[in-house]
Order: structure tokens, then sequence, then C-alpha cells
């Protein structure tokens, strides 16, 4: 286990790597200049400007640029914000557990819907319930995430005044009050980005476990008397979470993308909006910073996904 954990480690540096030089070059080529603002100013001297820019290094070739951003990387310097004058690394930190907070809640949300119903509707198929369950999932993934927030908020804010549909960070109240004031204003983000995944994780969840119960081993295990409960969560579904571990792995950075939308409906200060408004003012550091985050998601998510692999079937062995 510990060397198949190095190995793909070793692996995934390769990949990083080529991710890195990827995004600093497309960052780097695209049109627009973060020190536009001073070079309209008239206030600001041209060789005020200049220094400036020679202390960041703006006008070094792109490949000087690119290793003294990699080595400042690696020493954990990930630069200034052109805007806020603050360190990176504080501004991701600081958004970094209101993301996760909200991410983690609507996985969670889009699991306990898509397994259930997709497992259910999967042991019955083509039945009332299954064409249902396929209906509203097709409802689901179709509806974009903007119009579903929207709707809620009109539903639930605005005409029903239930729900508050702006995210506040500092919050008046303490204690107890505390934390409802906290759930109340995360259900609405989280119910959007939960429903529109779950919406998705049914269908996959239905052919995955399709496809399993028609196996000869199930066949076996029903022959030799066992339960159908124990038979399909120990045979059918086990065996069937395989590819969804794959989709969820894979998801879970298109997941921290999706979620921008999300927080800007509702103003959640998370990465999302962060990475909008870096985008917006031309801030590169806060950019190349961001995107290279969510690049590596892919890579960690990937290994997670492979270790469970292993748990969850007894043939795959590490080596």
């Amino acid at each position: 286990m510990t060397q198949y954990l190095i190995r793909r480690l070793l692996i995934a540096i390769p990949s990083i790597l080529g991710i890195s030089v990827i995004l600093f070059a497309v960052l780097a080529l695209a049109p627009g200049d973060p020190f536009e603002e001073l070079a309209t100013n008239p206030a600001i001297p041209p060789e005020v400007r200049q220094n400036l820019r020679a202390s960041l290094g703006l006008d070094d070739p792109i490949h000087v640029r690119y290793f003294a951003w990699l080595t400042s990387m690696l020493r954990g310097d990930w630069g200034f914000s052109f805007v806020s004058r603050i360190p990176v690394d504080d501004l991701i930190l600081q958004r970094l557990p209101t993301t996760i907070a909200v991410i983690g809640a609507s996985q969670v949300l889009a699991i306990c819907i898509a397994i259930p119903i997709g497992v259910f509707a999967a042991t019955r198929p083509y039945s009332i319930f299954d064409q249902i369950a396929n209906t509203l999932a097709f409802v689901g993934f179709s509806l974009p995430t903007f119009f579903t927030g929207l709707l809620l908020i009109l539903l639930f804010s605005i005409h029903l005044d239930w729900l508050p549909f702006v995210y506040r960070t500092q919050l008046d109240s303490t204690g107890w009050q505390w934390w409802w004031d906290q759930v109340r204003q995360s259900i609405m983000p989280v119910t959007v980005l939960g429903l529109f995944q779950g919406a998705a994780l049914v269908r996959f969840v239905r052919s995955a476990v399709l496809d399993v119960i028609r196996l000869d081993y199930v066949t076996t295990a029903r022959a030799k008397g066992i339960p159908e409960s124990a038979v399909t969560l120990r045979h059918i579904v086990r065996n069937a979470m395989i590819p969804v571990v794959t989709l969820l792995a894979l998801q879970m950075p298109a997941v921290f993308g999706g979620a921008i939308v999300t927080e800007q409906i509702f103003r959640v200060p998370g990465i999302g909006s962060l990475l909008i408004s870096a985008v917006l003012a031309n801030d590169t550091p806060v950019i190349m910073a961001v995107t290279f985050v969510f690049a590596c998601l892919v890579i960690l998510f990937n290994l997670i996904a492979d270790i469970l692999y292993g748990w969850l079937d007894p043939r795959i062995s590490y080596r």
C-alpha cells in the first residue's frame, strides 16, 4: 500500500508540472494588463510604473517568469494579489472553509439522494417508481444551477420569506442561534448543487446496478437462500459502487468549478467568487493559484478513487 502511494505520487509530479506550464502559458498570453489602470492614471509617473513592473518581473521572458513562480510556489510563497495587496495563500485560506462546507454538504446530499433512488429504481426496472425517478433525474440534470438558484430565491426568499438569499460570513447571533442562522443561509446553495449532482448520479447508479444485478454470482447468492436485502447490499451495491466512485472522484473538481455560479448567485464568499473577481480585475497571481489548486484536485481525487477501489473490490490489489 505504501509503495503504491509513493509510486502514484511520483507519477503525479510530471502531470502537475505539465498542468502548471499550460496554465501559466495561457494566462501569460491572455490579453489584458493588471496595471492598465496605472498606465491611464496621469498622477503616477511613468518611471514609477516601470519600476513596479520590474520589481514584479512582468517584463521578463515567459520562461523566466514561470521558473520564478514555480520556485516561489515550492517555497510556499504564492505571491501577492495585485488588487488587494494580500498574500494569495491568505486569500485562499480565508475562502476555502466556506467553499468546502457548502460543497461537502452538497455532495453528501447528492449521494444520499442518488444511491437509494438509483438502487431502488434498478431493482424494479420499468416500474412507476423507475419512470418517475428517471424523469425527475432528467429534469434536474437539464436545469442549470443559475436557473434553479433564482427559482429557489423567488420562492423561499421573496414570496415565502423563509430563507435569506445572501450568504453572510459575519453573523450577529451567537450560540445555537448562530448555528441555526448558518444552516438557514446554507440550505439553498447546498440544495442547488446537491440536486444537480444527485440528478446526474441517479442515472449512473441505476445503470451500474443494472449491470451488476444480471451477473452470475448474484444469481448464485440468491440460489443459496441469502435474503434479498443482503444480496443487494453485499453483492450488488458494493460492486456497483466502483464506477460510481470513479464518477464522484472525477466530478469533485467539476463541482468546485460549478460552485462558481452558485456562489455568485447567493453571494457565497468562497473560492468561486474569488476566482470571478480575480478574472474581472485581471489579478494574475490569484487566477493562477486558484486554477492550479483546481487542477491538483483532479489528481488528488483520482488517487483517492484508486485507493477506494481496493476496499470495494477485493480482486483489486495495490501493485
